[in-house]
């Protein structure tokens, strides 16, 4: 028996850091008159706002916004528990609107909301405490090592300064001797809407260029201050990140300031280089340069109209 069209539709904006993601999901919440929700994994954190380059409160005032400061970097919020809130949030929005707007660029955190997770296997315990302890007596270069060696697919789509996801790539290779970039998405869940795929990407030097002067603008608007207030919280997985870990080694006396912020820039356009990979290796995506908003808005009124 056939099935019934899906009614509903969420576009999604994907592409890496600085593109200009922001920008197009706001234009395209005000043309279908709806609401964005955030796959950003660093902008769900209230206490971290420069260096996540969160929108401004003139764009969050121009269309609402849904998991922006949701949740404190004190709480562990997983790409699990994002899969169900999304989920939730995007059922209330399509009761009032027949289009909702998805937009970051955090890969595993858009896959979770398109395609869902798979049911992960249980963890050695021992294993995860071991790993931990490594971490914290032999630093961070130990563990992407070993990860680099063991599981390269998973290893070369993440964030590799983020410890959490590195020991849990980790893990489970050393738990169930299965790579957990194997795992990951080899179904795909049904899901009761459409999904348009859009994608943002330039020439690398011009987004290289753009990043480049969005750090400068960081630290001409506060950055240093922002992570001094955040050293009581540096313990806490949210933080270990670019644009805060290098200020706390500049912050402990390890680097200088001109060198952290050089560390910033090349570990930001390292980032972005790892979120293209990530995108390009869906076919779905349709990719546009930032500058064609009327062209994205005409394309996706069209994949609408033709469902």
């Amino acid at each position: 028996m056939p099935q019934a069209p899906k009614t509903k539709t969420l576009i999604s904006v994907v592409g890496p850091t600085a593109i200009g993601k922001t920008a197009l999901a706001i234009q395209l919440a005000q043309h279908f008159g709806t609401e964005i929700v955030s796959a950003d994994s660093r902008q769900f954190f209230r206490e971290m706002a420069i260096g996540t380059a969160k929108p401004s409160a003139a764009e969050l005032a121009a269309a609402k916004h849904h998991f922006i400061d949701s949740h404190s970097v004190s709480q562990l919020f997983s790409t699990g528990d994002f899969e169900v809130e999304g989920l939730k949030k995007l059922d209330e929005i399509f009761r009032k609107h027949d289009v909702a707007i998805m937009v970051g660029g955090s890969g595993l955190y858009v896959n979770a909301l398109i395609n869902g997770l798979d049911d992960m296997p249980d963890i050695d315990l021992s294993i995860r405490e071991k790993l931990n302890k490594q971490f914290e007596e032999e630093g961070l270069s130990v563990i992407q090592n070993q990860l680099a060696e063991l599981d390269p697919e998973y290893f070369a789509k993440v964030d590799q300064q983020n410890p959490q996801r590195m020991i849990r790539g980790l893990e489970v290779y050393l738990s169930t001797g299965q790579k957990l970039s194997s795992m990951l998405s080899a179904t795909k869940k049904e899901r009761p809407f459409s999904i348009i795929k859009i994608g943002l990407n330039t020439d690398r030097a011009v987004l290289y260029d753009r990043i480049n002067r969005r750090v400068d603008q960081m630290m001409a608007d506060g950055l240093v201050e922002e992570v001094k207030l955040l050293i009581p919280f540096r313990k806490y997985n949210a933080l270990n990140t670019v644009g805060y870990s290098e200020l706390f080694d500049y912050l402990d006396g390890k680097i200088d300031l001109k060198d952290a912020v050089a560390a910033i820039k090349q570990n930001t356009r390292r980032f972005a280089k790892r979120q293209l990979t990530w995108f390009r290796r869906d076919e779905e995506v349709n990719w546009f340069e930032p500058d064609q908003s009327k062209q994205i808005i005409d394309f996706a009124e069209n994949k609408i109209t033709c469902k």
